[in-house]
């Protein structure tokens, strides 16, 4: 049971410390889209120019990065709390686990699989708030 109370805290730092990560991140791009020259080059982008395609490509890179952030961040606390055991698997692991693939639990020791479905759950919230960011952007284009 005490082990369970561990686990339970260490996923729901995770889960907070994600979402900061993930809110920071889409809020410091919606913030530099919101800059008055950055407003007046928006509304003069074709979608489908080349333009449209370099803005569109960057926001999915940058997105990408605050996954891939989110990912590298459960991967260490599967490493350094001795669930999974090696950096390639800790990685391996996490990706799976974030990206709700899932394939099986055999890569994680059984005392910290409670912290793999957070990581699973967690990835679904963060998806939703991406796409809706990603349209809210898009949206700004050829207004």
């Amino acid at each position: 049971m005490n082990h369970l109370i561990s686990e339970f805290s260490v996923a729901s730092v995770m889960v907070v410390l994600c979402v900061a990560i993930h809110g920071i991140g889409l809020f410091s791009l919606n913030r530099a889209m919101r800059t008055e020259v950055a407003i007046e080059r928006l509304r003069r982008i074709d979608p489908l120019s080349p333009r449209g395609a370099m803005f569109t490509l960057s926001m999915v890179l940058a997105m990408l990065a605050l996954h891939g952030i989110e990912i590298w961040a459960f991967a260490l606390v599967y490493l350094f709390t001795g669930a999974v055991h090696g950096l390639e698997s800790s990685l391996y692991f996490s990706t799976i686990s974030y990206s709700t693939v899932g394939y099986n639990d055999a890569h994680i020791v059984p005392d910290w699989r409670l912290l793999g479905a957070f990581e699973s759950i967690l990835w679904v919230f963060l998806l939703c708030w991406s796409t809706a960011f990603f349209f809210r952007m898009l949206g700004r284009i050829d207004a």
